[in-house]
């Protein structure tokens, strides 16, 4: 299988300069502020957004200060994304280190996520980038929308496939999407291959977070994540919504009643884990992985052979048959 490492080959300069690129628009005046994006630049993860913002900008040409921008914008979203999830979720940790609310409270993380996200902002209408501006702020609608669409629903354990679908194109796939659109815009592309690019991304990232949801329903898994922190947390992911689906109007309610009351207890999670692989729920979730990966590679036919391309088709595979 391709490595990390393989596909950043095709734009590891970049992926080079962009670490100070990032690390100035972090910087801040405020000794606190500064202190939290030396913590946040610290504990990076793979950075996989700038790699998409890159590699399909590369498939139309040059990689420009345009290009480096955006995937600094969407990189200070994402942060800001992460800050805020933790204190929406009230969670200790992020990677396997505490979180900026568990350092510093939830007030300063919230203010610090506010202060990321500005600072995209400001980076973006400083440079005149208004298609720039124009793509991010959609996501950040999109996102929002979708949590909200999910807290909603979720308090009833009222989520069809469908609103699965919804809610993780806008929480997810839409990030992803803006990646790969607003890189393929910088470097010059016409219309139809931004949209292409979108989609793309879209497609990708319902992939990906679908990979995620198996994950939880997999206890010897290596993602490093552990299993059943959705069944804990009371998250009606496609594993989940598949098994109801394919359940009894009595079996349903049992299964629903005992995560309510029961929902933390480890042997409530491996009875709900079980049931799944009974009603062979995640191979029904694989396949549908399968078709959002097939859709998202179609989506390529439209560009040139490039180094780029392949680079693209590779990472979406890698995203997908990774362990962790």
């Amino acid at each position: 299988m391709t490595t990390l490492d393989d596909i950043k080959l095709t734009v590891s300069k970049e992926l080079a300069q962009f670490e100070d690129f990032y690390k100035d628009a972090l910087h801040s005046d405020n000794y606190l502020l500064d202190r939290i994006g030396r913590y946040t630049l610290k504990h990076k993860g793979k950075q996989m957004r700038p790699l998409f913002v890159f590699l399909a900008a590369r498939c139309f040409g040059d990689i420009t200060e345009s290009s480096f921008r955006a995937a600094t914008f969407i990189e200070l979203l994402h942060s800001a994304t992460l800050i805020h999830d933790d204190v929406v979720d009230d969670a200790a940790e992020r990677r396997g280190f505490a979180s900026i609310n568990a350092l510093y409270k939830n007030k300063i993380a919230v203010l610090a996520g506010d202060y990321l996200l500005s600072k995209g902002m400001m980076i973006a209408l400083e440079n005149r980038d208004y298609q720039l501006l124009d793509m991010i702020s959609e996501t950040v609608r999109n996102m929002s929308e979708g949590e909200i669409f999910q807290l909603e629903k979720a308090k009833n354990f009222d989520i069809s496939e469908n609103d699965y679908y919804e809610i993780i194109e806008k929480k997810t796939a839409s990030l992803i999407a803006s990646c790969c659109a607003i890189g393929a815009a910088s470097a010059g592309a016409a219309p139809e291959h931004v949209e292409a690019l979108k989609k793309f991304g879209a497609n990708a990232g319902i992939a990906f977070q679908i990979r995620d949801d198996i994950f939880d329903y997999q206890p010897f898994n290596h993602s490093g994540k552990g299993y059943g922190n959705d069944i804990r947390e009371h998250k009606m992911t496609l594993p989940l919504i598949h098994l109801l689906k394919e359940s009894t109007p009595i079996e349903r309610t049992l299964i629903l009643t005992k995560i309510r009351l029961s929902g933390k207890k480890r042997n409530t999670i491996n009875d709900i884990i079980n049931k799944v692989n009974d009603k062979n729920s995640l191979q029904y979730c694989e396949d549908k992985m399968n078709f959002f990966i097939q859709q998202a590679e179609n989506q390529l036919d439209i560009i040139k052979d490039c180094e780029a391309k392949n680079a693209l088709r590779n990472l979406l595979y890698y995203c997908i048959k990774r362990e962790k």
